[in-house]
């Protein structure tokens, strides 16, 4: 997992829009990047086409927790795969196991989730994942352990997450805690906004 140094806020003040570091904390109105608390002309400062490039790939890296190398890697198979790179590098992140989790509501954020796991409250399968950066592919099914004490927090979560959907990609059950990858998500159906190609730009110098 990527450690942030700075306060999680001033990295989302610095590239003028909101990560979703905290997780749900950020969908509320004590966000200091709510549009209303907000100050005029809060913009980017003026920085060359690398410079760009480097900020798009550093957002997303922030944005799903990798660090360099692990990026790297992702970026490796996407190239490999065939299909539009970019995409394809956007939907492994979103597949990892530490994001469905959060994108079920299982979880008030990322760092939350990854917590959850490498405790071993998550099962793919039927076996236990103690690994954030497990890939999930379509038809795996995820569960939370039955007599895990995660189960409550996990409920709590999802309380507070009713507003938020559950991608349409992903099939889930509240009551029992259980979900299936039913297929892989399209561009549209990832939330980052990100221009994924100057990042294709970036690797390809």
């Amino acid at each position: 997992m990527a450690r942030i140094g700075k306060p999680m806020c001033m990295v989302c003040r610095r590239n003028a829009e909101k990560l979703y570091l905290k997780g749900r904390r950020c969908e509320s109105d004590k966000c200091p990047l709510d549009p209303r608390k907000q100050r005029k002309g809060m913009t980017l400062p003026k920085t060359s086409e690398y410079g760009i490039q480097m900020r798009e790939k550093n957002k997303v890296k922030t944005y799903y927790g990798v660090l360099e190398k692990q990026f790297r890697r992702y970026f490796s198979m996407a190239k490999k795969s065939k299909g539009v790179t970019g995409e394809i590098l956007l939907c492994l992140l979103e597949c990892r196991i530490d994001n469905v989790v959060y994108k079920l509501n299982w979880a008030f954020s990322r760092r939350m989730a990854r917590q959850a796991i490498i405790h071993g409250h998550i099962f793919v399968n039927g076996k236990r994942v103690n690994r954030p950066s497990y890939q999930l592919k379509v038809g795996d099914e995820i569960s939370v352990g039955e007599s895990s004490r995660y189960s409550e927090l996990a409920k709590q979560a999802i309380e507070n997450g009713r507003s938020i959907p559950v991608p349409a990609w992903l099939e889930s059950s509240d009551k029992q805690l259980k979900a299936k990858i039913v297929r892989l998500p399209t561009r549209d159906e990832i939330s980052v906004s990100v221009d994924e190609h100057l990042i294709v730009n970036f690797y390809s110098k």
